[in-house]
């Protein structure tokens, strides 16, 4: 029950700096993202949700967060190391 109060507690104080500091934020996150998730400004609500609930989810569980980078890295390195060697694979001739 501690844990819900503190995500919930995480989430609300994440949620109002995201939305009131908006402005700043999406400069920031532009920097940072590629061209086809660039926010330009828009949808504030639902960047500033997804960052609530990552932030919180940081705060309460920060092994499960840092499992959970670690698994999906792994596995985009295998995808990436597997999509060169079919690339060398195929003949493009």
């Amino acid at each position: 029950m501690v844990q819900v109060v503190i995500w919930l507690i995480a989430f609300a104080a994440i949620l109002a700096l995201a939305l009131k500091r908006w402005p700043s934020l999406s400069a920031s996150l532009d920097c940072l993202l590629p061209r086809a998730m660039k926010t330009n400004g828009d949808n504030a609500v639902v960047w500033s949700l997804a960052l609530a609930v990552l932030g919180a989810t940081t705060i309460v569980r920060p092994v499960d967060v840092l499992l959970t980078a670690i698994v999906l890295g792994v596995l985009a390195l295998v995808a990436v190391k597997l999509g060169g060697w079919a690339m060398d694979k195929v003949d493009l001739h």
